[in-house]
């Protein structure tokens, strides 16, 4: 069985290795110092200063694990690269229109880079699901918790 992978764009990869390079450059070693400095001032359990650095160093140590794992799953994807541009795939924005003809733009993108907010949809939520190999004029059904909507797919472009 195969390692899973994570599909990611060139700018989604340089994010996650960029907040990697700042926790084990700059942040962890910050720690260390704190905690060396304060493990020398003695009695260790009533030391807000060493009790908190620990904290700290399991959180970044934590993170940078989780890190490191998903970099190393990381398939980095183009997608300028794509071959079939008509359709949905990874790394598309997709404009699409619900039944009371409201537009909405979502761009398909890995999961590690995905934020609702500004319309960046992770590759495996439900929506991105729908409307892979989706073309223009497909309508395509999601169920949400309040039920199922359908979306119609207005246009397709690789950006």
């Amino acid at each position: 069985m195969s390692a899973p992978t994570n599909p990611i764009t060139p700018a989604g990869y340089a994010a996650l290795k960029a907040r990697y390079d700042l926790l084990l450059g700059t942040e962890r070693p910050a720690i260390v110092e704190i905690v060396s400095w304060a493990a020398g001032n003695g009695d260790r359990s009533e030391n807000g200063d060493y009790i908190y650095g620990r904290k700290r160093m399991r959180e970044i140590d934590r993170e940078l694990a989780h890190l490191a794992r998903r970099l190393k799953a990381s398939r980095i994807i183009d997608p300028l690269d794509q071959s079939d541009r008509q359709r949905a795939f990874f790394g598309a924005r997709v404009t699409l229109a619900d039944e009371d003809d409201v537009q909405k733009c979502i761009t398909l993108v890995g999961d590690d880079e995905q934020d609702a907010g500004v319309g960046r949809i992770g590759w495996s939520s439900p929506l991105a699901r729908a409307l892979k190999g989706a073309s223009v004029g497909d309508i395509r059904s999601v169920q949400l918790p309040a039920g199922a909507k359908e979306w119609e797919v207005v246009e397709i472009a690789y950006v």
